[in-house]
């Protein structure tokens, strides 16, 4: 068969971009998931989408992200809903170190256009009442930050794309990508081989994989994390309330249920996605110190998922240079749900050879070959 686009990778990230390279007028994409839609890290978030960050780039992919966010439904004429809740992010300073570095985190944030600040103990408990104020030393606070619904939002890119023509293969699994001269030429998948010049690496945790088959080092890994659910309150806590410190993330979604994770860096850099009574027991142990109240309630659930690490906790968004016709979008390190919408713009715009909507230089994977890393996000769960 022969198409235009091969997008590898239905999370959000593939979809948003398989909806923008047609918006864009593109013909003949074709999105392929050896799994079914969000099946990935997509489906298994924890689905909060702030713009405090310590990176300007960041900053801005997240805000212009948000700003997108907040006019979906309308904008991709989804009548479902989205659940999109503007609730704000509380995230907790618990050592000097962190103090110095949330005031220079909201200076970067003010200065374009975020609307954060940094408050006292006295503040942040008049926000969340629940907090332990003996377990930080003070917070930053961004109203518009919030909280939606990974599968709907995807699913409300997904429609859009298919009304625009935008073809999906689910259940079909990508077997080798055969380039001749520096150019991309197919992907064969156990089902059909697709003649084609341009092919998108959405691939998520098996990005690097992805990578290495069309003879292409990405230098990313995969890093596991870990995410429970408690039984359903009545409403106690709007904003998310983070730790980075302290590790964690911790929000009441809309049915009532607190949604809380964390990661582990001392975990084999796998695939490998099961349950463990370790994070339940440290889980525990941090949300009793932090949100005691919340440390009352049952479990009821927990499952785990997949963070793309990047040497520098910031995406790729990027070309090739050693290869024609194959781009990246990876490496988000867990935070791909949140920047979705930009990532769908900034990539159709460098497939289309188009001036960017932001720059987008940070981003490339020419910096890791030439030691240019220009910042490394320090605001990482």
């Amino acid at each position: 068969m022969k198409t235009n686009i091969v997008i590898i990778g239905a999370g959000i990230s593939g979809v948003s971009i398989a909806y923008n390279l047609a918006k864009m007028g593109q013909k003949g994409i074709i999105v392929i998931d050896k799994s079914y839609m969000t099946s990935g890290a997509t489906g298994r978030c924890g689905a909060g989408v702030r713009q405090q960050w310590a990176t300007k780039s960041n900053c801005e992919m997240a805000k212009r992200s948000i700003e997108f966010f907040e006019i979906a439904e309308e904008t991709l004429q989804y009548e479902g809903g989205i659940e999109f809740k503007q609730e704000g992010y509380l995230i907790l300073a618990t050592n000097n170190e962190e103090v110095e570095q949330f005031k220079k985190n909201v200076e970067l944030q003010n200065s374009i256009g975020i609307a954060s600040r940094a408050i006292t103990v006295d503040e942040a408990l008049k926000i969340v009442p629940h907090l332990n104020p003996d377990s930080f030393l003070m917070a930053t606070f961004c109203p518009t930050d919030g909280h939606l619904n990974p599968f709907l939002m995807t699913d409300a890119y997904y429609q859009a794309a298919k009304r625009l023509g935008v073809d999906f293969h689910f259940f079909e699994n990508v077997k080798e990508i055969v380039s001749e001269h520096g150019q991309v030429q197919k992907v064969i998948t156990d089902q059909d081989t697709y003649k084609t010049n341009i092919v998108v690496n959405a691939a998520g945790g098996y990005a690097r994989e992805i990578g290495l088959m069309a003879g292409v080092e990405i230098p990313v890994y995969s890093e596991k994390h870990e995410i429970l659910v408690t039984e359903p309150i009545s409403r106690i806590q709007g904003p998310m309330v983070m730790s980075f410190s302290k590790n964690i993330y911790c929000q009441q979604v809309p049915h009532g249920s607190f949604l809380i994770g964390r990661g582990d860096p001392t975990v084999p850099h796998d695939h490998d996605i099961t349950s463990t009574w370790h994070f339940l027991d440290e889980m525990a142990k941090t949300v009793a110190d932090i949100l005691p109240k919340i440390g009352e309630l049952r479990v009821i659930r927990q499952w785990a998922g997949s963070y793309n690490m990047s040497p520098d906790k910031q995406p790729i968004i990027s070309d090739v240079p050693t290869l024609e016709g194959f781009f990246l979008a990876c490496g988000f390190s867990g935070h791909g749900f949140m920047f979705a919408p930009m990532t769908g713009i900034l990539l159709s715009e460098i497939i289309l050879k188009k001036p960017t909507t932001l720059d987008v230089g940070d981003y490339h994977l020419h910096r890791f070959k030439t030691n240019t890393i220009r910042e490394t996000e320090k605001s990482v769960v």
